[in-house]
């Protein structure tokens, strides 16, 4: 397959990866990289660049994206006032600290590795979108002092080993302490940002000795360009979408397909 050919297929697969993610991030509110990473290993799997430090071309090439899709949407969330600032402040040391840590252990580990990783961590955010109740809390407030300092590094830390932003493991967390779902939702944008910021940073070091064309370190250009530009244009479809269907059973079907998914990777990573 000459290079051309190579990159016109690599193209058309991935505009149609960004299509999806980009229309499930506007209709579920979930962060594309939770569909981008095994999205990814899947593309770049078939085109032949299957490697052991496969997930982690995936993980940063996911996490790239979350820095533009992450700073649009606090912009837009912050323009109607949704986004508790106070929060952002107080966890943002923890976040990137746990980021840096995140990005420092997946540089070490091999695919198999970070896909049973994947595997696990998505299977209990699908277990929690199937089983998770809006009343469900853990306190009335946001945790202070050491409750804090231990929780904000491992959202940091758990959102890099699955390539993913600040919503999955930031809303629940934030809802459980009693944030409002949309004030939840527009502040774990702001995760999002702080996750992926120092960890793209870390990736871009990474050295890579089998990548698609146009990769620097652990991110791939053409897939980040390609990528942002889908969903972009597909995520406001899907918002639409969202105001004429029933949210939660559409979580709950999203929950069952994440299931799936994980469970594939979990597979994959036993070697089956």
């Amino acid at each position: 397959m000459d290079h051309l050919t190579l990159l016109l297929i690599m193209g058309a697969m991935l505009l149609a990866i960004g299509a999806f993610a980009g229309v499930l991030a506007g209709l579920l509110g979930v962060g594309g990289g939770i569909i981008l990473v095994p999205a990814f290993y899947y593309a770049f799997s078939v085109l032949g660049y299957d490697s052991p430090q496969l997930m982690q071309m995936c993980l940063g090439t996911s996490l790239a994206t979350i820095i533009v899709t992450s700073v649009r949407s606090v912009l837009s969330h912050n323009k109607k006032g949704a986004v508790d600032w106070q929060i952002l402040r107080d966890w943002a040391p923890g976040i990137v600290v746990g980021a840096i840590i995140g990005v420092t252990v997946a540089s070490y580990l091999k695919s198999t590795a970070l896909q049973a990783i994947f595997g696990v961590l998505a299977t209990i955010v699908s277990l929690y979108m199937l089983l998770g109740r809006d009343t469900w809390r853990l306190g009335a407030q946001m945790p202070q002092g050491p409750l804090r300092y231990v929780l904000s590094p491992i959202i940091g830390f758990l959102s890099v080993l699955m390539g993913i932003g600040g919503g999955s493991f930031g809303v629940p967390t934030m809802t459980l302490f009693n944030v409002p779902i949309h004030r939840a939702v527009a502040t774990a944008a702001g995760f999002g940002v702080l996750i992926a910021v120092p960890s793209v940073a870390g990736f871009l070091m990474v050295g890579m000795e089998v990548h698609p064309p146009y990769s620097i370190g652990a991110v791939n250009l053409v897939a980040f360009g390609l990528v942002i530009c889908m969903t972009l244009i597909t995520a406001p479809y899907g918002a639409a979408l969202a105001h004429k269907t029933d949210a939660k059973r559409l979580k709950r079907v999203f929950g069952a397909f994440l299931f799936l998914v994980a469970l594939n990777m979990l597979r994959k990573a036993s070697g089956y």
